[in-house]
């Protein structure tokens, strides 16, 4: 039986938190950006029918949604009332997931199925569908020490590769995965992939991540990755489209982090501390940047708890810089800036454009125009608390603000999540 006061406490603090804070920006699904929660949905594929030497597991997820934005752009509020676009400062989303895994000896597949709609008698919609996760594999080999696995189709980056700055992009491709396990040494992986970015241009890109855990059979971990976007001849296109296309794929990004989690004996919670660095090694002197290089991003946090049955719960706490140039702003998982129009560092939407005229929907932008979801620094809160088995209720909030000011308008940016989450 649920206690009342813990039901008091947390939604005393969800409206309390509500009414104090509003925001905008791209909408991300919580389950696509912690770990905690994964692992602990994870958990739940317990529905199993053993066929043909093989096992099925069915999960579903149901969630209630809020989200509210504060955005503002040179000191005008973007959203809500008196808002400069006309866009709601207060979301709220209607979603079902059915996740399908099938594993025999030596294959497997993964499908989930999301429907993500906004809710409401007139703004609600109920056709939202989204293939969110469709691949299959193969284990080539099976030795005593190690593996190798193929597996080929659909994901998230973030899904294989880890960062909490970039990695939100589909991977559409191939992966091959070398995991070697080793008593005194520690764990060590090699992954590798191939995806496509697009397939009118045959366009690829090119990722690869090493990771150590358990260092020398320590606490330590650490992980090191890197990505190729910069793989596409684009002078055949015209001006301005050569020139936008180029800046935005010049990304060969190499990503370092570096962690320790252990469980302290007094404490009787799992506790991990993180330090990140990313840095684009392919990056230009631009106009855009005031002719310097603005490549870099780091992050640092910690995190506490797990969630794996009623009254756990887990705490995440992280801080993020991150420089224009850093990470594509098509890949940013950071915290951005809102970025309510959808418009990119190196183009934004053309104003004047129309079918007649002869101009396109898009414009390069300039040092007062370049926005995105990147130069930004900020920190965000995740809380979760499993109220039963099944049912988590996560929490999180941010805060940014525009890291330097003579790139791009001067943005300001705050965002609150509510997501009522039950999984079977």
């Amino acid at each position: 039986m649920i206690k009342p006061s813990r039901l008091i406490f947390f939604f005393t603090a969800v409206l309390f938190t509500h009414s104090l804070f509003a925001a905008t920006g791209v909408e991300r699904n919580a389950n696509d950006r912690d770990d905690v929660l994964r692992e602990w949905i994870n958990t739940k594929r317990q529905i199993t029918v053993k066929e043909l030497g093989g096992a099925l597991s069915i999960t579903g997820e149901v969630h209630g949604e809020m989200q509210t934005f504060n955005e503002k752009k040179n000191g005008v509020r973007q959203r809500g009332p008196g808002g400069q676009l006309g866009i709601a400062e207060y979301v709220y989303d209607a979603e079902v997931s059915m996740l399908f895994d099938y594993r025999a000896d030596r294959t497997w597949s993964a499908v989930k199925i999301k429907y993500d709609n906004d809710a409401g008698t007139i703004s609600g919609r109920t056709d939202a569908i989204k293939l969110d996760r469709a691949y299959l594999g193969a284990r080539l080999r099976d030795a005593d020490t190690f593996t190798v696995d193929l597996e080929v189709g659909r994901r998230s980056l973030g899904n294989i590769f880890d960062s909490k700055v970039e990695f939100s992009s589909l991977f559409d491709g191939i992966l091959l995965k070398y995991d070697l396990a080793s008593a005194k040494a520690g764990d060590f992986y090699a992954h590798a992939g191939i995806f496509l970015v697009n397939e009118r241009r045959s366009q690829c890109a090119y990722v690869g991540e090493l990771g150590m855990m358990r260092i020398a059979n320590s606490n330590f971990y650490t992980k090191y990755s890197i990505i190729d976007w910069d793989t596409k001849d684009d002078t055949n296109l015209g001006q301005p489209f050569a020139k936008i296309s180029k800046n935005n794929f010049e990304f060969i990004i190499s990503h370092l982090i570096f962690g320790y989690r252990w469980t302290p004996v007094k404490l009787k919670k799992t506790v991990e501390f993180y330090l990140a660095g990313a840095y684009n090694h392919a990056a230009k002197k631009l106009e855009i940047t005031n002719h310097k290089r603005a490549n870099a991003a780091t992050y640092a946090g910690f995190t506490m708890g797990e969630l794996k049955r009623k009254n756990d719960w887990s705490l995440d706490v992280n801080y993020q810089v991150v420089q224009a140039q850093a990470v594509p702003d098509y890949d940013s998982s950071g915290i951005g800036l809102g970025n309510s129009l959808g418009s990119g560092f190196y183009w934004v939407f053309n104003p004047n454009f129309s079918v007649g005229a002869g101009n396109g929907p898009f414009m390069a932008a300039t040092p007062e125009t370049a926005e995105g979801n990147v130069n930004f620094r900020g920190f965000m809160v995740t809380l979760q608390y499993l109220i039963t088995n099944n049912l988590n209720v996560f929490q999180t909030f941010s805060q940014s603000i525009t890291l330097d000011e003579q790139i791009g308008p001067f943005r300001q940016y705050k965002m609150y999540e509510l997501d009522l989450i039950y999984i079977w």
